[in-house]
């Protein structure tokens, strides 16, 4: 390593382990923060130091930006890595960490900034090249007539989405005419609610589209790699559930081609760091819909099928190197599967924090657990409910599926509920075995039984 020997890690739970342990193998020491609820997270107990940086709310720690800069400082810690969640998209954030001395594991700002508003993001997309949906082409006007008349030239379903939406916040579909100006208001209260950004935009509504991603690692010397593609079609509530890689049906070509769209257009923002290019696929068509400038929930599938560490390259990536390979050097072999083990009730949903009594991880070839909990941790009720990730491989796309099976038979969590009985049986659908899902159907499948 060159400038980063030491590394604040801005996030808790699984990920914060999992930047640790990158970390470690890269010889870099490691600083963890933590809540006054998360001092006996593993991460916390494993880093070579630990601060404390407020009471539970995530606004008073976690995303306390003034705290996190401070533990930087008293740690003498050289660069910053966010995660995922809390402030790895934050502009601010990352402007903060460069402006007072420290190296942010992630895109620079501007790149955020523009990715984090979707209407300047597709924007940007669209003058790289990059498919988007038919639609606005930026924010809506006032004009009343002329969003009809937009309307009807796209053609309904239409979708109205917040420009600063996200986490499936901030949109809202529309069958008719009528019913058009009505909701375009209501997205517009809504978003100035949610995101302080009352700018709507309007979108094509695809009918049913599989949600397709593309994962990018970019250096700061203008190269640009793709790892191929995964398919997070299986979602409730525009929440990823179950995750895989490769997306079945997309052949080599189909992904060279999406794949060195997206490089081109990391070249031509000038990006940094890891990313992922969303897109909504139909028809054997890719539509853009957001850009991810982080590492993802999801990333281990991809990993799984390149064999590419993508927490170690961000930090390489952020201390100046060159990216160690091209994309000829990139080869994509078998197939692997992510399920996201969350304390909640596989029925109803509701969260289950409490004391986990047991803990066994499953284990075996090709059968990897990233997860923070153990014996006698207790879940927090303040965050989010996922405890850990459970991520098979195989030569096989049913292979994984088996082996994914018998993963969640072996996996014992006691003491709280987990949603470990809704992956046993969304493995076991027939439907899902055969792939290529759209995104409506892991709704439908659960509307058949309630």
């Amino acid at each position: 390593m060159n400038k980063i020997n030491k590394v604040l890690i801005a996030n808790r739970g699984e990920i914060a382990l999992r930047i640790l342990r990158a970390c470690k193998e890269l010889s870099i020491q490691t600083v963890a923060v933590y809540s006054t609820a998360d001092k006996d997270l593993k991460h916390v107990r494993l880093a070579d130091e630990a601060v404390c940086i407020g009471p539970h709310p995530s606004a008073e720690s976690y995303l306390n930006i003034p705290a996190l800069i401070a533990a930087a400082e008293v740690t003498h810690a050289d660069a910053i890595h966010p995660g995922y969640g809390f402030l790895s998209e934050n502009a601010d954030f990352a402007q903060r960490v460069e402006e007072s001395g420290f190296i942010f594991i992630g895109p620079r700002a501007q790149n955020i900034r523009m990715m984090g508003d979707k209407v300047a993001a597709i924007e940007a997309m669209r003058g790289s090249g990059v498919p988007c949906v038919p639609g606005s082409d930026g924010g809506l006007g006032k004009d009343d007539n002329q969003n009809i008349a937009l309307a009807n030239k796209i053609g309904f379903p239409i979708i109205i989405k917040a420009s600063g939406g996200g986490g499936g916040r901030g949109m809202r579909v529309i069958e008719k005419e009528q019913d058009l100006l009505s909701s375009i208001e209501l997205t517009r209260t809504e978003a100035q609610n949610f995101f302080g950004n009352p700018e709507v935009y309007m979108e094509k509504f695809l009918t049913t589209p599989r949600h397709v991603e593309v994962q990018v690692l970019a250096d700061e010397y203008g190269n640009a790699i793709h790892l191929g593609e995964r398919d997070c079609s299986m979602q409730r509530r525009h929440q990823k559930v179950v995750e895989e890689a490769p997306a079945l049906g997309i052949t080599p070509e189909l992904r060279n081609r999406i794949g060195n769209i997206c490089t081109a257009a990391c070249k031509k923002i000038n990006y940094r760091g890891a990313g992922t290019f969303e897109f909504l696929f139909e028809n054997n068509a890719f539509y853009f819909i957001e850009m991810n400038t982080r590492v993802q929930v999801e990333h281990p599938v991809t990993e799984m099928i390149t064999g590419i560490d993508i927490v170690r390259e961000q930090i390489l990536i952020a201390d100046g190197q060159v990216l160690s390979f091209t994309q000829d050097d990139i080869v994509i072999k078998g197939f692997a599967l992510e399920c996201r083990i969350n304390a909640e009730d596989a029925n109803n949903f509701m969260p289950s924090p409490g004391k986990i009594t047991q803990f066994h991880a499953a284990g075996g070839l090709g059968v990897r657990v990233d997860s923070h909990i153990y014996d006698g941790y207790s879940v927090p009720p303040h965050y989010d409910s996922m405890i850990g990730k459970l991520i098979t491989f195989s030569d096989t796309r049913l292979g994984a599926i088996i082996k994914m099976q018998n993963a969640l038979d072996e996996m014992v969590i006691d003491g709280i509920k987990t949603n470990i009985p809704l992956h046993a049986r969304i493995m076991a659908d027939q439907t899902f075995r055969k792939g290529g899902m759209n995104i409506h159907y892991l709704e439908k499948m659960l509307g058949d039984s309630h």
